[in-house]
């Protein structure tokens, strides 16, 4: 047991500071603390980690609520005079006092802090009456979310910790995970930090799809707007920036790895479906792309219909098809449109999915910049879709044909995607290539990494499919119900949710962490952290480089 305010020193000697004793509680509505009088409640945050010493075994909890109490209720309706310092200091502590609210979440082995066979465990019991409450140490945090290896990766700190908080990458690509917060929260900052912990792992390949350009080359701060270094500055061998509008690219100085072009023979009806919201088309005139690819063929049904001329043409096709003459018309004027991306050809044999492919099984990340186009929801919504519905039916084959021999299957893909509700919205979900990867977790080796901000228009099903969830601040009752929906505890995770700060902080729960936390998440855009991502300017190298050779001809000896 304890004595004082001090608790026994963990391994590293960290010691972890007594804040009060368990008075109450349960295991389903946490448990009710008091703080000892010498602990100051304002010091006390939601979301802080906390450890309880049991007699039989030490629990982890984090804090869910902060209240003020009192020993007789009265003096809420008659407060005392504390207008004299000592009376103020007497009550305080005695009469009237702080509590805490804390959710047991795990079990992390007895009194000496060393956890089990095992591991932590889930919390299935409750620490007795008069129990220890103490500030979480380091190795608290070590012992329930690992240390820095090739399968944990640094994400950021918790609150009021200097520890290293790591996230389980191995068990993060084993599924479809999300970023979700609103606009200026940290959600593209978030984003990189996730891809530069697969990418640094190894066990799976990134395809982005960059509608801003925030992960190639270059990106931006999100709380200053200064530049910082894409994924392809930090890791130039390791990364390749497709380009879809290489005249932006040259313009930034860039030479992209390769071009990307689309050809319309290419754009199937499906392709239509996904951007019935975004060109404004009834189902009606979305599903007519079906009856001119019947009468067209499969790779000439859009460019005979774009070369169509408006008028009476449109209208003996209708006819013809036995199809509503203005829904046909409309969608003929919606997708003109496709004559404006510069992008797109008559030409066939266009070899985008297969050079996507082959830097893929050669290891590597692939991030498609789309430049002037990823201000045009059509053109992302469009290329996105076309592209991962190719690659998907590529890595179905290749993994049916390796059922035999697991040594074959291709190498995991985690596909980011932004604006993710445009692909998996309640309307389209079923349907769409992006809502049957998510369904599937992982049964062809592609998972997603969504992003977005609107999290409540993406479809409920697809949501409790998300592995991980990383969500900064969000304000829409909507948008928090849709992130926590079908998770233990979400009316205290809610609470949590409400009170992070507007950036650099997320609410961090699922598969690739053991427990819901909020984390302030590790820096990124400091010469310091490029370091720490590995990262060495010419300057670095080429003193490394002299070092090196000064070690191994250095001057002899006499």
């Amino acid at each position: 047991m304890t004595n004082g305010n001090i608790q026994p020193e963990s391994l590293s000697g960290q010691t972890s500071q007594n804040l009060g004793m368990v008075v109450s509680g349960s295991l389903t509505e946490g448990m009710e603390v008091r703080l000892d009088a010498s602990t100051s409640i304002e010091d006390i945050k939601v979301g802080t980690f906390v450890n309880i010493q049991g007699q039989k075994m030490r629990f982890f909890g984090v804090v869910t609520e902060v209240a003020l109490n009192a020993m007789d209720q009265t003096m809420s309706a008659s407060p005392p005079d504390v207008s004299n310092p000592f009376i103020a200091k007497v009550i305080s502590g005695t009469a009237a006092y702080g509590t805490i609210t804390v959710e047991p979440m795990l079990t992390i082995g007895g009194k000496d802090n060393i956890a089990g066979v095992d591991g932590p465990q889930p919390a299935k019991t409750v620490p007795p009456h008069f129990s220890t409450v103490g500030t979480a140490t380091d190795d608290d945090i070590r012992i329930v979310f690992g240390e820095e290896d090739e399968n944990h990766f640094y994400i950021g700190n918790p609150l009021d910790m200097e520890t290293r908080l790591c996230l389980n990458i191995e068990e993060l690509v084993k599924r479809s995970n999300g970023v979700f917060g609103k606009s200026g929260t940290g959600k593209t900052f978030l984003t990189r930090l996730l891809l530069l912990g697969i990418l640094q792992n190894g066990t799976a390949s990134n395809l982005v799809f960059d509608m801003h350009g925030e992960y190639g080359w270059k990106g931006t701060s999100e709380s200053d707007n200064r530049e910082v270094k894409g994924l392809k500055q930090l890791f130039p061998s390791k990364v390749a920036v497709f380009s879809l509008d290489e005249e932006s690219s040259r313009r930034r100085g860039l030479s992209p790895d390769y071009v990307v072009r689309i050809g319309y023979e290419e754009i199937d009806p499906e392709d239509v479906q996904m951007l019935r919201d975004t060109l404004n088309l009834s189902e009606v005139a979305a599903d007519t792309a079906y009856a001119l690819q019947r009468k067209f063929g499969n790779r000439k049904w859009l460019k005979s219909f774009l070369d169509m001329p408006t008028g009476s043409e449109v209208g003996e096709l209708a006819v013809e098809l036995n199809v509503n003459e203005g829904a046909l018309s409309t969608l003929h004027r919606r997708l003109v449109r496709f004559e404006r991306f510069q992008f797109m050809d008559d030409s066939a044999g266009h070899d985008s999915v297969n050079q996507i492919l082959n830097y893929i099984e050669r290891g590597m990340h692939v991030v498609l910049e789309f430049g002037r186009y990823g201000s045009d929801l059509a053109a992302y919504i469009l290329v996105a879709n076309l592209l991962t519905r190719r690659i998907y039916d590529r890595y179905q084959t290749l993994t049916e044909k390796a059922m035999g021999d697991q040594s074959e299957r291709p190498r995991p893909l985690v596909i980011t995607v932004e604006e993710a509700h445009k692909f998996l919205s309640p309307a389209i979900a079923d349907q769409t290539i992006f809502g049957t990867i998510a369904r599937e977790m992982r049964k062809y080796n592609v998972t997603l990494l969504v992003v977005d901000q609107r999290p409540s228009g993406i479809d409920d099903e697809v949501m409790s499919q998300i592995g991980t969830k990383l969500t900064c601040l969000l304000d829409n009752d909507r948008d928090i119900d849709a992130v926590l929906t079908g998770v233990s505890g979400s009316r205290k995770l809610r609470s949590v949710l409400a009170r992070l700060e507007s950036k650099q902080q997320a609410l961090v729960f699922g598969h690739s962490v053991p427990m819901p936390v909020v984390v302030k998440t590790r820096d990124y855009g400091s010469a310091d952290s490029y370091r720490e991502f590995g990262f060495r300017d010419e300057a670095e190298l080429k003193a490394q480089v002299e070092q090196d050779i000064a070690d191994l001809f250095g001057p002899e000896d006499g």
